[in-house]
């Protein structure tokens, strides 16, 4: 476990080797617009969601006759990577996989992620890349929290989302076990683009819209100020926080992949929003955080 820390003239940013993940986004002034990890809320600032993103019915999924075990959002946010390289303002991070992960996850693998930083952005960049001669089926994504509201004495119903998108969106519902209901949407309005945020927005856990409605979502102040704008050209992205413990962050979500439906009986291969790679193809994406 060990920090690299990406510096330019107007941002500081901090990546720790276990599980590649962004801990730190600091303006030139000190304001820090990541979320500290904070256990008694949540313990993560932005993980990578690899092999999995969401939760699995029954917590396991089936390739052919056998069946294997995962918790929700995979595995990779939980382990060491390899660093790579790294120079003032980019640095990249790799991970394999293991006698350990084998047997949760039956496939070769190589992921890699990156972090470079733009004038007053950090892209964070992904490669997943199939060594074998069968084909990788694979979902990804990332979750990263940022600070909301901002200033001592604010309250986060005061803040808004703002979406380049005119609305009204649907969410997908999530139901028992983090599974979605497949036959049940949520209709999300918005007033030019923005969508206040009620207490009660993730009384039914996260909002989670598919199929390309929007693919760049902003936080914005009391000030309306648009203060953490992340672009993406995910096909699907949530949004989420902790309503039962007013936590004091939300997260904006860039996937390529999703939990299961409560009715899906599928194999891992035939898993709504899932990737496949041929041997020997990659599989490149990003998305980008812009600091006002």
């Amino acid at each position: 476990m060990a920090l690299t820390v990406l510096k330019n003239e107007t941002l500081s940013v901090a990546v720790d080797s276990h599980g590649a993940e962004m801990v730190s986004i600091q303006n030139a002034d000190g304001r820090e617009y990541l979320w500290n990890g904070d256990p008694l809320y949540w313990k993560r600032h932005a993980p990578i969601l690899f092999p999995l993103v969401g939760s699995l019915k029954n917590k396991q999924y089936r390739i052919g006759d056998k069946v294997y075990p995962m918790n929700q959002h995979g595995f990779a946010r939980d382990l060491e990577f390899a660093h790579l390289s790294a120079t003032e303002t980019e640095c990249w991070f790799r991970l394999t996989e293991s006698m350990a992960s084998l047997l949760v996850y039956p496939y070769e693998f190589v992921l890699d992620v990156g972090y470079r930083l733009g004038e007053s952005c950090v892209e964070n960049l992904w490669r997943v890349h199939n060594p074998a001669s069968r084909p990788l089926h694979f979902s990804l994504g990332g979750h990263p929290a940022f600070v909301c509201p901002q200033r001592p004495g604010e309250r986060q119903s005061s803040y808004q989302l703002h979406f380049d998108a005119q609305g009204p969106l649907v969410s997908r519902v999530i139901g028992e076990g983090g599974l979605v209901q497949e036959a049940a949407a949520k209709t999300v309005p918005l007033a030019d683009g923005f969508l206040p945020l009620d207490e009660h927005l993730f009384d039914d856990d996260a909002l989670v819209f598919e199929g390309d409605q929007a693919h760049q979502v902003s936080l914005v102040n009391p000030d309306g100020v648009a203060y953490v704008t992340v672009r993406f050209d995910a096909p699907l992205f949530g949004v989420w926080s902790c309503p039962d413990k007013e936590a004091p962050f939300v997260c904006i979500e860039p996937w390529y992949g999703r939990c299961d439906a409560m009715d899906f009986d599928g194999e891992w291969s035939e898993r709504a929003w899932g990737n496949t790679l041929n041997p020997g193809e990659t599989f490149e994406a990003k998305f980008t955080i812009e600091i006002k």
